[in-house]
């Protein structure tokens, strides 16, 4: 399991308060408003910063930083990455993961009673997630299977044990 996750990037200094204009990796923005503390890295140094203030919309995040006052003391912060800690991401509701944690799980067809492949990516396309599954050998090796992330795919998921089961639609694993 992943201990700190990538919630974004500074793209530019904002305004003349040093305000911070960041790129958002996360799915909704608004979340960026609960955050109180965040991780900077810049290539040359990580440091914990406190957060100030947050304003979200759909598109832009404008942050604002303890000790950074003017656009010149944030210039130098300009394409660093923003990191929380496990501790301070957002609460998840049952059956909801990060990202992060499910890339990499064994996804098993309980159908087949055997090892699918690897959860490789997670495709959000707004009805909802699609999990993409490469399967590793045999005649289909380097396959990429798309299974919804639905319930009635998505039968149980065992972070701690590293594994998906899957009950695959008909026509799923279809050419």
């Amino acid at each position: 399991m992943e201990k700190e996750f990538k919630i974004g990037a500074i793209i530019k200094p904002h305004g003349v308060h040093g305000e911070l204009k960041v790129y958002s990796t996360t799915d909704d923005n608004q979340r960026f408003k609960k955050l109180t503390m965040v991780i900077v890295r810049t290539g040359k140094e990580e440091f914990t910063a406190k957060v100030v203030s947050a304003k979200a919309s759909d598109t832009d995040v404008i942050l604002k930083l303890e000790g950074y006052d003017t656009p010149e003391s944030v210039e130098k912060l300009r394409k660093a990455e923003l990191y929380v800690t496990r501790e301070h991401a957002v609460k998840l509701n049952k059956n909801e993961y990060f990202v992060a944690d499910l890339i990499g799980l064994t996804v098993l067809d309980i159908d087949e009673g055997k090892m699918l492949g690897t959860l490789t990516d997670v495709l959000q396309t707004g009805a909802n997630d699609v999990y993409e599954v490469t399967i590793p050998d045999g005649k289909s090796a380097g396959k990429k299977v798309l299974i919804p992330a639905i319930r009635e795919c998505i039968k149980a998921v065992d972070i701690e044990a590293g594994k998906m089961e899957v009950h695959l639609l008909p026509g799923l694993l279809d050419l």
